[in-house]
């Protein structure tokens, strides 16, 4: 069974935040490859925008690095170019860069952003992933 780990929670902006209607589990990635939903997509291209980086050349980096409660965490920025080994990825104009030993624990992995009354943030869908911590930033395999 897949974890569903958030990243930057922390409350809905506002005290009377637009509802949303109850959300279905966003699809399942390729099992070669990843899913980012349209709403982290929209949410990606707000930072990029933010950072002023071209979505024509730069991206999200998506990484994975050891340390956490569980051994590994997620770890995301974004860069005005990928590298040379990255893999990337495209959805609706926004790309994602993810080099060859972070891809062997997303390979599959579902990235979605969510914002409800009680949190907003990504949160990655990790088939690869056996356990999470309680914080949700980290893993195990």
């Amino acid at each position: 069974m897949a974890n569903v780990v958030s990243i930057a929670s922390k409350p809905a902006e506002g005290a009377f935040a637009e509802p949303q209607a109850e959300k279905s589990k966003p699809p399942a990635a390729p099992p070669d490859g990843i899913l980012v939903t349209a709403s982290a997509v929209a949410q990606i291209r707000k930072a990029m925008e933010k950072e002023g980086i071209s979505p024509a050349e730069g991206g999200l980096r998506l990484g994975v690095k050891g340390g956490g409660c569980s051994g590994l965490s997620y770890a995301m920025s974004c860069e005005k170019r990928p590298r040379e080994t990255d893999r990337i990825f495209e959805f609706d104009g926004v790309r994602v860069f993810i080099d060859p030993k972070s891809f062997v624990y997303l390979k599959g992995i579902t990235l979605d952003y969510e914002a409800t009354l009680m949190r907003q943030g990504f949160n990655f869908i990790n088939p690869n992933s056996s356990r999470s911590c309680g914080c949700g930033s980290s893993f195990s395999v």
